[in-house]
């Protein structure tokens, strides 16, 4: 395998963070997002829609989606399992990624993209140019400050979002709590469940992935 990575990205990071949790090596190839790279001939051959990651199978056979990188993994590498032990607790990660990746992670990325000075004209991943759009700023970070409370919520009472296990849902959450902090967004002292958990996974050794 060969993972195609850029390490000041958030995308790539949550599935750096699950190949570590697995104790696993996977080759790395860095991506200059910053340069363009992802917008040449060569990497469009290996991913037409110019994002990472990316996971090249043995076989050459690309997946570029992280929840499909991360379920291959858990495939090959069922221990520790990170995407649920039962029935029930897969469906919730699937659940809670889901959001997390809609409502907290897509809300960031909304408020960076059309902010950032580097992000002119490109307020969209992907070959095609996309103008900012100023007025998406104010409503990303709203977007996202909302979701901080739905997060506290399902916190209380429980060590993990899906109970007492660690798995994607968690990691995708520290990573979008941790963009978050490029917009000047912090969690607050009354959401004292979510800093709690904020704590407790970012203390664990996959978080310097």
């Amino acid at each position: 395998m060969k993972f195609y990575d850029c390490k000041t990205a958030p995308s790539p990071r949550r599935v750096r963070i699950f190949i570590a949790e697995k104790g696993i090596e996977v080759p790395a190839v860095q991506v200059d997002l910053a340069g363009g790279e992802q917008l040449g001939a060569a990497f469009k051959k290996i991913n037409q829609d110019c994002t990472v990651p990316v996971l090249e199978l043995d076989d050459g056979t690309h997946l570029t989606e992280v929840f499909a990188i991360c379920h291959y993994l858990e495939e090959k590498f069922p221990e520790p399992a990170l995407l649920g032990g039962s029935a029930t607790e897969r469906a919730l990660v699937v659940m809670w990624n889901t959001k997390i990746e809609s409502n907290g992670l897509a809300a960031l990325a909304e408020t960076f993209r059309n902010r950032a000075k580097g992000m002119q004209g490109r307020a969209l991943t992907g070959p095609d140019d996309y103008e900012q759009i100023p007025e998406l700023v104010d409503r990303g970070r709203r977007r996202f400050e909302l979701f901080m409370g739905k997060l506290d919520r399902q916190l209380q009472g429980t060590e993990y979002i899906v109970g007492d296990i660690f798995t994607l849902a968690d990691i995708s959450a520290l990573v979008a709590c941790d963009f978050a902090a490029w917009s000047r967004i912090s969690i607050d002292d009354a959401k004292a469940d979510l800093r709690r958990w904020y704590q407790l996974v970012s203390a664990r050794p996959s978080a310097q992935a």
